[in-house]
């Protein structure tokens, strides 16, 4: 656990409380942490604190963990559980009390309500006015319970060199003699993030900017134990399109969530790295070209926009780049969920075959899946109201055309199915559309699809012409 000699010279650490799932901004510094740390061939470490047992749940790690593996971000070693740590904290703060940098606080929980209420009164920060830190431990009753609390600096100023926010500076004055241990000898956060800090060898801290005041505090305890400094980087939070912390309606889920949503997590991954970091005009980023050019000074001050229609367009750019296989695979549990039933080997070997067509106009794996839903649905088709108005009057004329001419194809192929159709158009003097746009509502139900050729090839003569004839005007 303690850091050794030979340890990197640069050490991360991602250290999520498991009161819930990994979200989506917990997931961008994470992936900073991640890229931060390969960047300079340093170590990546994850950390669970779960210091708060009663909100800390084994779901909530579980999903934690298979977000990060899910998103890649594997890390070094084997993650440490804060709670298991509880020793070594009060170590600590015992090592604190015999230095004098701290003390026992025996002030009762109605005092402290009192404090709070006078605080109040008279309109001043609510901060514990120190009344035991020079006082005589002997003063108080036998056996009384006591809290261990830091005593920090009354004058002057603290100043953090951040490595994003820049140079900031708080008056001691603001910071109070926080709570070490509390009155059951169980550590707080600000105590056990410094100690597991210390021992993990973490060199520079990436969090979010709501922990920056956090630093000023965990500041007077490394220097009362003459530990070194972390480099700390505080990164602005993410908002909304509307300019408000991001919620749920604006998209904060877990990354799970986008899963299943049916994003790739490499175009997840990109997205987040764009999201209050960049290099350039460069947009779209792999792993390998992210980790070779990230840096600290890379990431703004302003909080970033969290923009869902970025996010699926970038998505469907990492869908067509991606392979078949892999598509078709993640399509399946989809396509068989949808269906109630499991597909056939020949059915997974069709939906294989088709998503050349489908990965196209497909933003997500989700529209890539419901795109695939024609090939597998049984006949009669229902139709959609869209669907329906296509295949009235002059559309369903036209497909009992269609079909005489599809009928007589000696070559069931998309080229020559394609070369029948049109020439049928131009004896009826029309558009191709106006052909293809009723045989799609014949073939599939809806009024968008891959093109009509290829479904036609796709899902083969016997099936399309029953299909089709299923359409046909009585």
């Amino acid at each position: 656990m303690v850091a050794s000699a030979a340890s990197p010279a640069v050490v991360t650490r991602f250290a999520p409380s498991p009161t819930g799932f990994l979200h989506i901004g917990g997931a961008r510094t994470a992936l900073f942490n991640y890229l931060f740390a390969k960047a300079n061939g340093g170590a990546f470490t994850l950390r669970i604190e779960d210091t708060d047992q009663k909100r800390s749940t084994e779901e909530a790690i579980d999903a934690i963990l298979s977000g990060m593996r899910w998103l890649g971000l594997d890390w070094d070693g084997d993650e440490v559980y804060q709670s298991a740590r509880a020793q070594r904290h009060a170590e600590v703060a015992q090592a604190l009390l015999e230095s004098g940098a701290a003390y026992r606080c025996y002030a009762s929980a109605e005092e402290l309500a009192e404090m709070r209420e006078q605080a109040r009164a008279e309109k001043r920060p609510i901060r514990y006015d120190g009344r035991w830190r020079d006082r005589d431990p002997s003063e108080a009753p036998a056996g009384a319970p006591f809290t261990v609390r830091i005593k920090a600096p009354r004058s002057g100023e603290t100043t953090i060199d951040d490595a994003v926010q820049g140079r900031v500076t708080v008056p001691n004055q603001e910071l109070d003699d926080f709570i070490l241990l509390r009155s059951d000898g169980t550590p707080t956060y600000m105590l056990a993030v410094v100690v597991d800090d210390h021992d993990m060898g973490v060199t520079h801290v990436i969090r979010g900017d709501d922990h920056l005041n956090n630093a000023f505090r965990q500041k007077v305890i490394i220097e009362a134990m003459d530990w070194a400094l972390p480099t700390w980087a505080h990164i602005p939070l993410i908002h909304g399109q509307d300019g408000a912390k991001l919620s749920k309606r604006h998209g904060a889920l877990g990354v799970e969530a986008y899963r299943d949503m049916g994003f790739l997590p490499e175009a997840l991954e990109n997205y987040l790295l764009r999201l209050g970091w960049g290099h350039g005009d460069e947009d779209i980023l792999d792993r390998t070209r992210a980790t070779d050019l990230f840096s600290l000074k890379g990431i703004g001050r302003n909080p970033a926009r969290f923009d869902m229609k970025k996010l699926e367009n970038l998505n469907g750019h990492y869908i067509r780049a991606a392979d078949d296989s892999r598509l078709a695979g993640v399509a399946v549990p989809m396509v068989e969920t949808e269906l109630g039933r499991s597909l056939t080997a020949g059915e997974r070997e069709l939906l294989l075959r088709t998503i050349p067509e489908l990965k196209p106009r497909a933003k997500t794996i989700n529209e890539l899946a419901d795109g695939a839903m024609f090939l597998f649905r049984t006949r009669p088709l229902a139709m959609d109201e869209k669907a329906s108005a296509l295949l009235e009057k002059d559309g369903g004329d036209l497909i009992g055309k269609a079909h005489a001419v599809l009928t007589e194809a000696s070559e069931w192929e998309a080229t020559a199915l394609g070369a029948r159709l049109k020439e049928l158009a131009e004896r009826e003097g029309v558009g191709l559309g106006k052909v293809a746009q009723p045989l799609r509502a014949a073939l599939t139900g809806r009024t968008v699809s891959p093109g009509v050729f290829e479904m036609l090839e796709l899902l083969g003569r016997e099936e399309s012409l029953a299909r089709i004839n299923d359409r046909l005007p009585a």
